[in-house]
């Protein structure tokens, strides 16, 4: 008989990552006329720069809903980000991701039930038709000093729709002898995407019911950034 299969996905984001319209768990961005208040940045000692993804301090998660039971929650483990970082004029930064659907892990694979080959499957993520999912963000709205919604183009299965992230500056610094990866810079992103809205619909629930897999999936993303090149030190509004 077969076993009950999860679905998970990115988001990416990245990320970074990014970020995530299909349809928003948070409210919609304004449209970029409004010309609404000026929110000023958080303040920060890291110059503008190019920042390139730091894959060892990075995350890249998503939870489903299974069965209504539980959150399932799984992860990418292959993606890359960079980031144009202007910490003086946060809503001019651009953000690229890119995540390969191969790499999922979702730490259960045995020898009758591998289920980071069916996630990355034809029923599912289908890599091997849609090698890449990308992000290429559009506009980045300031919500906070630290808090922006980076809305973007996420392609995935074949499919490119704007999404947006819940993104949190956490900081940086810049160049320090004890870090040879040069100035760093961290962020936290949430974002909600519903798969069928990229042609993914195996095993979501019948209408009124739990019983599958939920479209609506979450992703949480954390992320630091380098810049080997930065060479001083800026000192933010």
């Amino acid at each position: 008989m077969r076993r009950v299969i999860l679905f998970p996905m990115l988001g990416l984001a990245a990320l970074a990552a990014l970020p995530l319209a299909a349809q928003e768990a948070a409210p919609p961005a304004a449209p970029a006329t409004d010309a609404g208040p000026s929110i000023p940045p958080a303040p920060t000692q890291v110059a503008a720069g190019r920042f390139h993804l730091d894959p060892a301090h990075a995350s890249l998660l998503f939870r489903v809903s299974h069965l209504g039971f539980s959150n399932y929650t799984a992860q990418f483990t292959g993606f890359t980000a960079d980031l144009a970082f202007d910490p003086a004029n946060p809503e001019a930064m651009t953000l690229t991701a890119h995540v390969d659907p191969k790499r999922v892990e979702t730490n259960f694979k045995s020898s009758d039930f591998d289920m980071n080959a069916i996630i990355s499957g034809p029923e599912f993520l289908n890599a091997e038709q849609f090698p890449d999912i990308s992000f290429v963000s559009t506009r980045v709205r300031m919500v906070a000093p630290d808090r922006a919604a980076v809305t973007g183009d996420l392609s995935l299965h074949g499919v490119t729709k704007p999404i947006t992230l819940r993104v949190t500056f956490n900081g940086g610094y810049p160049p320090q002898p004890f870090d040879p990866g040069g100035a760093r810079i961290g962020f936290s992103a949430v974002g909600t995407l519903y798969r069928s809205d990229f042609g993914i619909d195996f095993g979501i629930p019948a209408p009124g019911t739990t019983l599958g897999v939920s479209d609506a999936v979450e992703i949480v993303i954390e992320a630091e950034f380098q810049n080997p090149d930065a060479s001083g030190a800026q000192t933010g509004p």
